[in-house]
């Protein structure tokens, strides 16, 4: 089978090109002639990424201190080591933000409507979980919808939120499981 069309071509690269068009706008440090993503739409949805893991900081912090209860201690645990991972996620979108050149939006005024979660309180434990779960669940379908923009244009901003994205799924998993647990604790026993 030695059909032309059937065998791959082999990786040629032009270097000296790729070395002049690495010396050109050499102040726009990360992104090269060679970005195919459209640069201001994609900084104003990781502008609303990291809103989104912001407003959900906040929101674990506040469920981590209110939590109450018998079942408290660890369901309070778990809220903080989901606000660490959240603050890790707003970290690492505001470095991609500069990577493009752009500037993280960390202002405080507009944080909601920048941000695609809404801050719910809860005013007991399963009413906090159940929000979490739901922002979590907001957070999935936006970030996949992020991803599928990205796509080929902007493979290291597709990766960033990919793995953003096994976290939020881990962590709507958790509280999936947290609701189960305290539901199955709170059933009358025959």
């Amino acid at each position: 089978m030695n059909d032309p069309k059937s065998q791959q071509q082999p990786f040629v690269s032009d270097m000296k090109e790729i070395q002049r068009r690495a010396r050109e706008h050499v102040e726009k440090g990360a992104v090269t002639a060679s970005y195919r993503g459209n640069l201001e739409v994609a900084v104003k949805l990781l502008n609303e990424a990291l809103a989104t893991e912001i407003v959900c900081v906040l929101r674990y912090r506040r469920h981590h201190y209110m939590a109450s209860g018998i079942n408290s201690q660890s369901v309070a645990d778990e809220f903080m080591e989901h606000a660490v991972e959240e603050q890790q996620h707003a970290d690492w979108i505001a470095e991609r933000i500069r990577q493009l050149g752009g500037s993280p939006d960390f202002n405080p005024q507009g944080l909601l409507t920048r941000s695609h979660a809404q801050y719910a309180e809860g005013n007991t434990l399963v009413d906090m979980i159940k929000e979490d779960l739901i922002a979590e669940r907001i957070a999935i379908d936006s970030y996949l919808e992020m991803i599928r923009f990205f796509g080929d244009n902007d493979p290291t901003s597709r990766r960033l939120m990919e793995e953003i994205l096994e976290q939020e799924e881990e962590h709507a998993d958790d509280m999936a499981t947290l609701l189960e647990t305290l539901d199955a604790k709170a059933a009358p026993r025959h």
